[in-house]
């Protein structure tokens, strides 16, 4: 590894504003603020707005959106497949032979 070019690699805390909590890791990140941990020593702060302690997905509370209704509407607006079977669907030809070939297997 080229020495003088890559980043600092040090202690930093990232402290969730939302959550009021606040983890220790390492990262390149620097802030002029400092803030003592638990150990007492001080270490650059940087301030996130959502972290793993206030996100929806980690927390379980993330809302859970009608899919079915999507799937009704869908079905309303083009059908589904078991209807169209039904209604004489499967009589009709059958799709093109992919990009490239003829119906007679030549290219």
């Amino acid at each position: 590894m080229k020495q003088g070019i890559h980043p600092e690699y040090r202690p930093v805390v990232f402290r969730d504003a939302s959550a009021g909590s606040a983890f220790l890791t390492r990262s390149t990140r620097t802030s002029e603020k400092t803030v003592t941990w638990e150990d007492g020593r001080e270490y650059p702060v940087i301030d996130v707005e959502v972290s793993s302690a206030s996100h929806p997905f980690y927390t379980g509370t993330a809302k859970v959106l009608d899919t079915a209704g999507r799937v009704e509407r869908f079905r309303r607006r083009y059908g589904s497949r078991s209807a169209a079977e039904g209604s004489g669907a499967a009589d009709a030809p059958a799709p093109a032979a992919s990009a490239g070939t003829s119906a007679g297997g030549r290219r």
